[in-house]
Parts: structure tokens; sequence; C-alpha cells
């Protein structure tokens, strides 16, 4: 095509290189490729990679997974299995400290009928939405459960929540850990690490990938526009 002779002919990319094209949803990935196929009349002189975000970061992450603690082997949990798991760690936290939440937030004329309703359906919901959460929003932070123990230390009150979100988000990390597993956050916040941490990993992808577009920038999330930026060098 024009554009790849173009790119070569300019000395733009070489044959070691690749044009990364990062979407959000898998159907998108393959909608991608065939597009690209049939607009450039493959064969083209140059690489292209399409990626979703998560795929982007698997990849980053599966060069060197010892460099973030991770196994060789790691696996990725999708989301309804790690529903499964936080619902696990949420109804296990419950039936440790039953009365915590019914003393402290629940209306104290409710009759015996109501509470065991609450205790039975409306709290593992609850406690299990409030924990998914807090720990989606820690990992956004970057933070891990022995960071945010630190900060809770901290604190000049008592924060009950926070403290069960906590719980349930280290009960949640050691789940995915005996499993050798990883969620799909994890993904993202190890990605990152790894880049900042590796200078010279960073510099041999930014001359894998000279070119990055990215299709629905508006709804990446602020961490994965961060490994994005890392990559292209914007700040």
């Amino acid at each position: 095509s024009a554009l790849a002779a173009l790119l070569i002919r300019s000395g733009a990319m070489t044959d070691e290189q690749e044009v990364l094209i990062v979407t959000l949803v898998n159907s998108a990935v393959d909608n991608f490729t065939s597009r690209i196929k049939e607009f450039l009349e493959l064969p083209m002189p140059f690489g292209y990679r399409v990626r979703t975000l998560h795929g982007l970061a698997h990849d980053i992450v599966r060069e060197k997974p010892a460099a973030v603690g991770l196994e060789e082997r790691f696996s990725i949990i999708d989301d309804r299995d790690a529903a499964f798991i936080l619902k696990e760690a949420a109804l296990a936290w419950l039936s440790a400290n039953p009365d915590t939440l019914i003393t402290n937030y629940l209306k104290p004329d409710l009759d015996d009928f109501q509470m065991g309703r609450i205790r039975r359906e409306g709290l593992p919901e609850l406690v299990t939405s409030i924990s998914n959460a807090f720990i989606r929003s820690a990992k956004d932070n970057r933070l891990t459960p022995g960071k945010l123990g630190n900060l809770l230390e901290q604190a000049p009150a008592p924060l009950p929540l926070a403290g069960m979100g906590l719980a349930i988000f280290n009960d949640y990390q050691r789940a995915l850990a005996y499993r050798g597993a990883v969620d799909f956050d994890d993904l993202i916040r190890l990605a990152i690490d790894l880049l900042e941490r590796d200078g010279e990993y960073l510099e041999r992808l930014r001359y894998r990938w000279p070119f990055i577009l990215e299709d629905e920038a508006q709804d990446s999330s602020r961490l994965q526009e961060q490994i994005l930026r890392l990559l292209t060098g914007g700040s």
C-alpha cells in the first residue's frame, strides 16, 4: 500500500517494528484486524498488532513476570471468576463479623424477621458491592493491601468500612495468589510497575511500537492511559 511504502521509504519503520492499535473490547480486535487487511491490501512490508488494553498489559507483563513477582505460568481470571472469589471473601468476612454492620449501620427498630432477611439477602450483596468498589479503587490508585494497611494505621480515627474493605481485599488477593492468578485490574497495575522500573525494557517496547493508535480513548481508565503515555514517551 501507499502508506506502507511511505513509512518504509521515509525510514519511519523497520521490519522489526509494528504499528500498535489499541482498543477496549475483544470484539473490536477482530473487526479492526479484518478492516486493516482489507483497507491496506496486505501483505504489507511492516507489521501491526491490534490489542485490547488488557491484552496489551498482558503482553507487557508476560515477557518479564518475575520482575513483578509473578510465576512464569501465571494465569488471568475473568470477571465471572473474580466476582465469585470476591463474593466468597465477603461471605467469609460476614461470617467472622456477624454483628459489626448490624450494630453500626442498620436501623435499631428492625424486628427479628427483617433482621434475618437482611442478614441472608441484603448484607451479602451490599458487602460484596462495597468491597468490589473498594478493591477497584485501590488498584486504580496502585495501592496494595500492605500499603492500605499502613495508611489505615495512621488514620486519626477508626474507619470500620475501610477496615472491612481491607480485610476482604487481603482475602481476595490471597485467593488469587493461591491460584497463581491475577485479575484484569492487576494486569494494568503490574504493567505500569514494570515499565516504570525497567527503563531498558520500556525503550525496547517504544522501539517495537513507534506508532500507537488508540480507539475509544475517552473510555479508557487513568491507568490504561498511563500505559500508553509511557510507551509513547508522553507526559
